[in-house]
């Protein structure tokens, strides 16, 4: 078997999309995350594009303890000595040179004839040579460069001494069967491409980065540049975890190679990406996003049911994620209502079950979206009337500016009063924690939202929140004119279903 070299780039290309800065305390933490996904390389930054940059490139490579760590340099050496200086601690550096050679750069970027271009990159591959041996070269823009051209580049640079040919397309431009001729003329008419690895970088622009990165590799790529979650300019980049699982789910046409990438760790990587730079994780995103084993038709779901791979090529646990879930909404059917009912706690007879499949659908032709509690209270509807555990007296809140926040909460529990009094960093949390002082649960806040369900100064104030409790998690709502209120009858409404189950 073959192994294929992951370059991850997201803290090189990825951080050039729009507003995905990171600082370099932020680029550590991805870097080491990498590490333990098990990335062979990774492109930390562009040295010279700033003093942040520069010392998180430095401070990757002098921490990472078995990935190669890459610094990516124009052909001028002013970058090719920042990229140098910035690797030079790392157990294996490695300097990524890149210089265009498509007539449509040529002409209106540096307005330079192709020798004078071939002049460039020779001196700088010699320059970068003094710094590391591992010296990666891009002939940017590849895909739409004169092929004759293309190849005297690419002979060049590995007589100089690059061990790494990266074929990038730079805009996205190409589709699946251009890519896989490029590559196989690449390595029919470059008499020393032997010599080198040859690398695939693909953009997103068309749609077709991941699709184009597959074929290059079944052509003789044998090291891919990718990005988690796609990130990156424009469109993005090729995704690491699509392109990955691509190889570990199609064996039939990929048994013949195989990645270091720990896949259990791609959806924490991910995760980690989104929140440092964040991007939202599309819901529909390929192998990571929140839908990717999300069932809500009522036949899928029967058939998943019945047996996995009826409707799912990937086990979530390969990915990291725990296990595939039913998205009970309108298209649900019987049977994974009723499976969701046992995994709550609930077994109704047929009759029962009925009567809170019907409501069940009634419900989701109004909400998006349908939560445990939801059902809980459906089917409590049906097998019993329940009354709040606790129900609230009155309450009083202390708070100032130069003061520490202090409520006082009384609750009601068949017919006494109880009270409970505390201290908190806001009026809000003090309430809180003297409710929790009376029912005597341990919970943890997980979400809080306020809404004005009205509009004017005396506007009705919605609270929804959500408790954790001993694996348990249960929403609360409360309204009132009084926010302190809302959220009291919030939390006491979500002490209570904690209380029920």
């Amino acid at each position: 078997m073959e192994k294929i070299i992951i370059l991850d780039t997201t803290l090189r290309d990825g951080e050039q999309a729009p507003g995905a800065s990171m600082t370099s305390f932020q680029k550590m933490e991805v870097a080491g995350q990498l590490e333990k996904l098990g990335v062979d390389i990774i492109e930390a930054g562009f040295p010279v594009a700033s003093p942040d940059d520069f010392a998180a490139v430095s401070a990757i490579a002098k921490n990472a303890k078995k990935s190669a760590v890459c610094a990516l340099a124009r052909c001028i050496n002013k970058d090719i000595e920042y990229a140098g200086r910035s690797v030079k601690k790392a157990r294996h550096p490695r300097i990524h040179l890149f210089l265009a050679t498509s007539k449509i750069h040529l002409k209106y970027k540096f307005k330079k004839a192709e020798d004078e271009i071939v002049a460039i990159a020779s001196d700088s591959i010699r320059l970068a040579k003094k710094y590391c041996d591992d010296i990666e070269f891009s002939p940017e823009d590849a895909t739409r460069t004169d092929k004759d051209f293309l190849f005297r580049m690419i002979e060049m640079a590995i007589d100089e001494g690059a061990r790494t040919i990266n074929i990038p397309d730079t805009v996205g431009y190409s589709y699946p069967q251009e890519i896989f001729g490029l590559i196989e003329d690449i390595k029919g008419n470059v008499k020393n491409i032997n010599k080198a690895v040859i690398a695939i970088h693909c953009h997103n622009d068309l749609g077709l980065a991941t699709a184009n990165s597959l074929s290059a590799i079944l052509a003789g790529a044998r090291q891919v540049h990718c990005t988690i979650n796609g990130i990156g300019e424009r469109a993005g980049n090729a995704s690491l975890e699509e392109i990955v699982m691509t190889m570990k789910t199609r064996k039939d046409v990929f048994g013949n190679f195989y990645t270091a990438i720990r896949t259990q760790e791609l959806y924490p990587t991910s995760r980690l990406v989104s929140k440092v730079t964040g991007f939202i994780v599309p819901p529909n995103k390929a192998v990571v996003g929140r839908n990717a084993f999300a069932h809500e038709s009522g036949i899928h779901q029967d058939a998943i049911l019945k047996k996995r791979i009826t409707y799912e090529i990937m086990d979530p646990r390969d990915v990291g994620i725990s296990e595939s879930s039913l998205v009970l909404g309108k298209h649900s059917g019987r049977h994974a209502f009723s499976h969701k009912l046992n995994t709550l706690g609930f077994h109704l007879d047929e009759s029962r079950l009925n009567k809170a499949f019907l409501r069940f659908k009634n419900l989701a032709d109004k909400k998006k979206n349908i939560f445990d509690d939801d059902l809980i209270s459906i089917v409590e509807d049906e097998i019993r009337t329940v009354r709040p555990v606790w129900q609230l007296g009155n309450f009083t809140v202390t708070s100032g500016s130069e003061i520490t926040p202090a409520a006082t909460v009384n609750l009601k529990k068949k017919g006494k009063i109880y009270p409970g009094t505390s201290s908190g960093d806001g009026p809000v949390d003090a309430c809180f924690k003297a409710i929790d002082k009376i029912v005597k649960i341990k919970a943890k806040l997980q979400d809080y939202r306020l809404e004005a369900v009205t509009a004017g100064k005396d506007a009705l104030g919605e609270v929804s929140l959500k408790l954790i409790s001993e694996g348990k998690t249960v929403s609360g709502r409360g309204s009132s004119t009084d926010i302190i209120e809302s959220s009291v009858r919030a939390y006491l409404d979500a002490v209570n279903k904690l209380r029920i189950k």
